[in-house]
């Protein structure tokens, strides 16, 4: 008797990357991650301007980013209850309508030529951003199938260091050549020296008022175009309403020691970017007009090395990849520190390349199995972010104190911690649940 012949197994099909009719708000999400890439590291140059346009210390100047990181902290839970109660959009949309608001306000704050106010129109707008990534990560999560998940947010995520290098572009080539040198104000008289402040703060205005103008227009063509939930995102949305979801995800350590992690890996990342500038300057006697040039190359490298690490993902195991990287950038750190030249400052550079796999990876690996708990989950990664408001306000007093190589310390010991987190997941085996998680799992 003949034998049957085996049944031919249909290959199977790839999973969409987004769901039928959302491609066009997909694309108008990407925007949004570009948009805050833009604001983010547009601060990042902003911080050597206020020291040289207000003189002050590198610690007062640092508060910069205390304003813009702190609004981060402060609005990712209530952007998670404005998610839950009235959906993404609605998110999406009161993020873009704050931080377009927290732009213009730099207008009046021009006028008024006190530090304070400009940090209160960063905190708007950086509240407003908080708002627009707390809802736009889950969001962009829920236009396609759960199989294409990351692929599809590892895609968005990847245009925030297109916009970080757009921020700094503006930085490095409208504001940084401009400014009043220190050697012109040493022969200004007073009222000459006002009205350099003046016309120095005239060129911060511009970009801020630009990404504000931005923001109204993505704001527009989100408001008027359709974006219907799909079935599944709003099934995952009931669940996530659950009772008990912060106490599971306190007894959760992967998750808990996941939120340490980002905020350190965050504080590093607002260090290392925020005092490259400084560092060229002070320890390496670049000129100010050629020093934001350092920074954009930094975010260069990051923005490459982002869509290598995603390949690299492929075949390492996320955490193996992120203890490597991690012990990466604490050598660079120490090479920033004792070197005190141009091998010094190409360090400081070279930081970002460890820094690229680390914020999508920690946030990957610590949702890992929360199932209905992600969404508050997800706030509580992006409350991390107040590293970035507390560390360089550290690394601020340490120049102070030392100088600016010495201070390298603070990052290098930051991403020690996301090293040791690396080495954790790497030692223990879990998952949501109890169950096991395959090695490659992110």
């Amino acid at each position: 008797m003949e034998a049957a012949a085996p049944a031919v197994r249909p290959e199977p099909r790839k999973a969409r990357l987004v769901y039928p009719k959302l491609a066009v708000p997909f694309i108008l999400l990407i925007l949004c991650f570009a948009a805050w890439g833009v604001a983010a590291n547009l601060t990042d140059v902003i911080v050597g301007v206020f020291r040289s346009i207000f003189d002050m210390s590198n610690a007062q100047s640092a508060l910069v980013q205390f304003a813009y990181y702190g609004a981060y902290f402060t609005l990712a839970i209530p952007a998670a209850f404005i998610n839950r109660r009235f959906g993404y959009k609605v998110g999406v949309l009161a993020g873009l309508g704050l931080a377009a608001v927290g732009g213009l306000l730099f207008l009046p704050a021009s006028e008024a030529l006190v530090y304070g106010f400009f940090l209160a129109a960063l905190f708007v707008l950086a509240a407003g951003m908080s708002i627009l990534e707390t809802s736009a990560n889950p969001f962009v999560i829920a236009m396609g199938p759960e199989e294409s998940a990351t692929q599809r947010l590892n895609l968005a995520q990847a245009f925030n260091p297109v916009g970080a290098n757009i921020g700094v572009l503006l930085g490095a080539v409208l504001i940084l050549p401009e400014l009043t040198s220190e050697a012109e104000k040493t022969i200004l008289s007073p009222a000459e020296l006002r009205q350099s402040q003046e016309d120095d703060l005239a060129l911060v205005l511009g970009p801020y008022l630009g990404i504000a103008c931005v923001l109204i227009l993505i704001w527009l063509l989100i408001a008027f175009r359709k974006m219907e939930t799909p079935p599944e995102a709003k099934h995952e949305e009931e669940g996530a309403s659950r009772s008990g979801a912060l106490g599971r995800l306190w007894h959760n350590r992967h998750y808990r020691y996941g939120v340490a992690a980002q905020f350190f890996n965050v504080g590093a990342q607002v260090c290392a970017w925020t005092f490259t500038i400084l560092y060229a300057q002070d320890i390496v006697g670049v000129p100010a007009e050629d020093s934001g040039w350092y920074l954009q190359a930094s975010l260069l490298l990051f923005l490459v090395a982002r869509f290598v690490m995603t390949w690299l993902l492929g075949i390492f195991r996320p955490t193996r990849l992120l203890l490597i990287m991690a012990s990466l950038g604490v050598g660079f750190c120490l090479v920033a520190m004792f070197s005190l030249d141009m091998v010094g400052l190409i360090a400081v550079v070279l930081i970002s390349l460890s820094l690229s796999l680390m914020f999508p990876t920690i946030y990957g690996v610590a949702l890992q199995g929360l199932g209905e708990d992600t969404k508050f989950g997800a706030a509580g990664l992006v409350m991390a972010i107040l590293g970035g408001a507390l560390m360089p306000l550290v690394q601020g007093l340490l120049m102070d104190e030392l100088d600016a190589a010495k201070a390298f310390a603070v990052p290098g010991i930051c991403l020690a911690f996301v090293a040791c987190y690396a080495l954790f997941d790497l030692r223990t085996r879990r998952g949501g649940g109890g169950e096991l998680v395959a090695e490659g799992a992110h």
